[in-house]
């Protein structure tokens, strides 16, 4: 019987050096979400308030927005890989001021911090009214 070769198992993906980045914070009323990406918008990170083990009302929470926050840029701070970011925050959720706080806290250099916050300029037509 042959013999199997032994193969080493590399990495999915090779973990490259990214120094400036972008983090997204999505500010739901039920739920915030970061994502850090790289100046291309591929996603090297990313936690929320419900996989930090919040649940419920709980996940709605300015600490629970905190939380996740910290989570995700510490985890890229201890590797190395981010040491400056643009901040862009959209939703009107409550976890956006405190989300922020913690990002900034964390000792990335911000270069900006937009609001993303989709507007409509008096979009869609609402719904007729009901009648009963």
């Amino acid at each position: 019987m042959p013999r199997r070769a032994t193969r080493r198992f590399l990495p999915r993906r090779t973990k490259h050096r990214i120094l400036k980045g972008v983090i997204y914070v999505r500010a739901s009323f039920r739920n915030t979400i970061v994502t850090v990406t790289d100046t291309r918008g591929q996603a090297v990170s990313w936690s929320s308030a419900g996989a930090c083990g919040f649940k419920g009302t709980k996940r709605r929470s300015p600490f629970a927005a905190q939380t996740a926050a910290a989570n995700v840029v510490h985890t890229l701070v201890n590797q190395g890989l981010l040491k400056e970011a643009e901040v862009m925050i959209s939703g009107p959720g409550p976890g956006r001021e405190t989300a922020l706080r913690a990002i900034a806290k964390s000792g990335i250099h911000l270069s900006y911090v937009r609001d993303v916050t989709p507007m409509p300029h008096n979009g869609c037509r609402p719904p007729k009214r009901r009648r009963v």
